[in-house]
């Protein structure tokens, strides 16, 4: 016999059982087809957003930790600038002159400094809630003398910033001659 009768003659005496195969066979690929696939993708859809929404939460998450810093950066420097308005700044164009004439005076007799002169101007500041108290100081001295108070000047605890120095040479005995501009700052009336 050869293999297509045979496979004929088996066919026909197992007709019912290759019918059921077969119906089983057409339901598994139906249920693979309309079940099983679609199930599959939507579990590949849900593990898509799943690693979507992890990225998300991550970026999230630093965004949240850098809006905290800045909050955090934020309220220090508020506070360090409260400190400073109310421990640093004089109060008012009294202090502020009591604060440095005396100070200014005290830094050019340490250095050897002679004193020439000195003059205390307020500028307000428009749109700044301080007021500018502008300096002018005018010394005679050696060299070496006009350095160290300068260092000393610039190193002082006091809120005095400079802000012009200008070295000519004087008359007598080969001194030089300095004129500084000066400022600080006092908390203007409200």
């Amino acid at each position: 016999m050869r293999t297509g009768e045979m496979i004929r003659r088996t066919l026909d005496e197992h007709r019912r059982l290759v019918a059921v195969l077969v119906a089983v066979l057409l339901v598994n690929v139906l249920v693979f087809a309309f079940v099983v696939y679609p199930l599959g993708q939507r579990v590949a859809n849900v593990e898509q957003r799943n690693q979507a929404a992890e990225v998300a939460l991550a970026e999230a998450r630093a965004d949240h930790a850098r809006a905290n810093g800045m909050l955090t950066g934020r309220d220090r420097a508020s506070t360090e600038l409260a400190t400073f308005y109310e421990d640093v700044l004089p109060a008012d164009l009294s202090g502020a002159r009591r604060a440095t004439q005396l100070r200014l005076r005290q830094l050019a007799r340490d250095a050897k400094l002679s004193f020439e002169r000195d003059t205390y101007e307020p500028m307000e500041e428009r749109g700044s809630a301080l007021t500018r108290l502008r300096i002018g100081m005018v010394l005679s001295g050696a060299y070496p003398d006009i350095r160290s108070f300068l260092y000393q000047l610039e190193t002082a605890p006091e809120f005095v910033v400079t802000d012009n120095v200008e070295l000519t040479e004087g008359a007598e005995d080969g001194d030089l001659v300095v004129s500084l501009e000066l400022s600080t700052y006092f908390r203007g009336q409200p």
